[in-house]
């Protein structure tokens, strides 16, 4: 069972809940995640809620994730000279990925401090660096990044009506707006631009299904 007062060192506590693994369609980069066998998955909700954590969503390589970082680290074009964030960030797969594509600076921004915990240790055991960005950046005008990266953002509508407007805006500027999404509810029907497509192997305690079929998209 998880403890209480796991937060003392958040890099140690990310060490001790995961175990180092790879995401079935980017082999390249190694993420601390949970399995079977960590305790991180075998905690119930109720374990969790009484250590004060937020479900782990950064122990896990979500589909949208994976075919971002693919698709990064098969055209290191897309990203290679610029400033990146990966917005919404999970376990940091598609940051890692804009850094080992050469991106000049690479931020993952993220709600939960764990995630963004997450997201150091993963980069270090990937040998790359990236700035952590804590706290909801949703209405940021002034983003400094060429590139945004969501991966699998679009699965509550009350997500998918906070973020798409700011990034819309932010794509209307000239940014360079990737979305990935797997077939979840709430993505937009309109202003998309298919980029690329992926068969995303997935795990059934976490998905209806063996492999998820993801789109890239542009705004």
């Amino acid at each position: 069972m998880i403890a209480p007062a796991p937060l003392a060192d958040p890099d140690a506590f990310i060490r001790a809940e995961t175990a180092a693994a790879r995401a079935p369609l980017v082999p390249e980069i190694v993420l601390h995640l949970a399995t079977e066998i960590t305790p991180i998955w075998q905690a119930t909700e109720a374990a969790l809620n009484a250590a004060g954590l937020a479900p782990p969503y950064w122990a896990f390589a979500w589909p949208g994730g994976q075919a971002l970082a693919r698709l990064l680290l098969d055209r290191p074009a897309l990203v290679a000279g610029k400033r990146v964030l990966d917005f919404a960030a999970g376990c940091g797969i598609a940051a890692i990925a804009a850094a080992m594509a050469g991106a000049a600076h690479v931020a993952a921004a993220e709600i939960d401090p764990l995630a963004i915990a997450a997201c150091r240790v993963n980069a270090l055991a990937n040998g790359v660096m990236l700035e952590g960005i804590t706290g909801d950046i949703v209405g940021r005008e002034d983003a400094p990044w060429d590139v945004i990266l969501c991966g699998d953002v679009c699965y509550e509508k009350p997500m998918s009506a906070h973020i798409l407007p700011w990034l819309r805006r932010l794509a209307a500027t000239g940014r360079h707006v990737l979305l990935a999404d797997p077939g979840r509810a709430y993505l937009p029907r309109s202003g998309l631009v298919a980029v690329a497509r992926f068969t995303v192997p997935t795990s059934l305690e976490l998905e209806d299904r063996a492999a998820r079929e993801v789109t890239v998209y542009r705004l």
